[in-house]
């Protein structure tokens, strides 16, 4: 089958993905010291790629991430549930079962979670292989829970060929009282269109806007892909990652950054801002490999966190793959209001944790 061949192309894309190192040059605080309640990496040490965080009104975090393999079986989505961001208590399955329109392939990649409160329901986006088309698609499931179970909406959103169409991410622009669904990879330009009120197709009139293109940078932008969009003062700011995530021994990943004054861009990337050509924030380096595709999310004090995969080089596989565990660090933002993590790399030593309760 066509759909079949894409599963083995997208691997071997992702393999021959363009390695480098590099990065941004922001002016780091010395290293804080863990005086009170602290966290080490990993936080989630097991399989769990392509972190997306949600807060809960019932107080808790939950993550979501790509498929895996846990007890010889096959999950599609898996979740997890935490007060702190560190102590997590594994979910496991929340979409149980596989739509029709995906023909029984397994391939469910990169969810993303919202809760719609005016709809009394969460919605999840997220990427799937098409039974009928040579190519992955933006699919949505909806659940009345935040851990599920989420039932498939019966269609896909959007449909390409290759891996176009993954990475979904959906944000709602308070200000203006609209929501945007950013996605987008195989060396293919990032793109964002307006959603309808219903959140589960597009607004009527709109169509993809490109955003941001890959290779245009030195290193890690081979393709670009995993957007995560939030708003802090008068800048959008679209986290993204690039190259190797997953597959072979040549891993290499990045988490990059760009901002605009609109959701909709122009979008400036940092290494255009900050002329190094690098618009790197958490690159290779120390204990773990290939970290990226996160999430942020803020915990009670106001204080912003990235969420993202890496691999650890003592286990780097398990019976599915690559093994991509999760990790947190904090976010901090320069004078100019540049975000950078703390020396640029995945932290491995004990940190102050997240401050969470009321």
């Amino acid at each position: 089958m066509m759909a079949t061949k894409l599963l083995g192309f997208v691997c071997t894309a992702l393999t021959l993905a363009a390695c480098g190192g590099g990065g941004s040059e922001p002016k780091p605080d010395p290293t804080p010291k863990c005086t009170g309640a602290c966290y080490k990496n990993a936080v989630l040490n097991q399989d769990f790629p392509d972190p997306a965080v949600l807060l809960a009104p019932d107080g808790y975090y939950y993550a979501f991430a790509t498929q895996t393999v846990t007890g010889g079986q096959q999950l599609n989505i898996q979740a997890a549930k935490s007060r702190d961001l560190v102590h997590w208590e594994y979910i496991g399955e929340v979409l149980p079962a596989r739509p029709a329109w995906t023909g029984g392939f397994w391939a469910f990649w990169a969810p993303h979670v919202v809760y719609a409160a005016e709809l009394s329901k969460y919605i999840m986006y997220y990427s799937a292989l098409g039974g009928a088309v040579d190519g992955m698609c933006i699919a949505i499931a909806t659940s009345t829970s935040p851990g599920g179970p989420y039932v498939d909406i019966g269609a896909p959103l959007v449909c390409d060929v290759g891996f176009r169409d993954i990475d979904p991410m959906a944000f709602d622009d308070v200000a203006a009282g609209k929501r945007y669904l950013y996605w987008g990879s195989d060396r293919q330009p990032l793109k964002v269109q307006e959603l309808a009120d219903d959140r589960v197709s597009f607004a009527a009139g709109s169509a993809p806007t490109s955003i941001l293109s890959p290779g245009q940078e030195a290193r890690f932008t081979t393709l670009i892909e995993g957007p995560w969009v939030i708003k802090r003062g008068a800048y959008y700011y679209m986290f993204y990652s690039g190259d190797n995530c997953c597959a072979g021994a040549t891993l290499s990943y990045a988490v990059m950054v760009a901002r605009a004054t609109s959701p909709l861009g122009p979008f400036t990337r940092l290494g255009t801002a900050n002329g190094t050509n690098s618009s790197v924030i958490l690159g290779p380096g120390g204990s773990w490999i290939a970290p990226g595709h996160n999430a942020v999310i803020t915990d009670t004090a106001g204080n912003d966190w990235i969420v993202y995969h890496a691999v650890d080089p003592s286990t780097p596989t398990f019976p599915g793959g690559t093994r991509r565990v999760m990790l947190i660090d904090r976010l901090r933002y320069n004078t100019d209001g540049w975000p950078y993590v703390q020396d640029g790399i995945a932290s491995s030593d004990s940190l102050p944790a997240p401050t969470a309760g009321p």
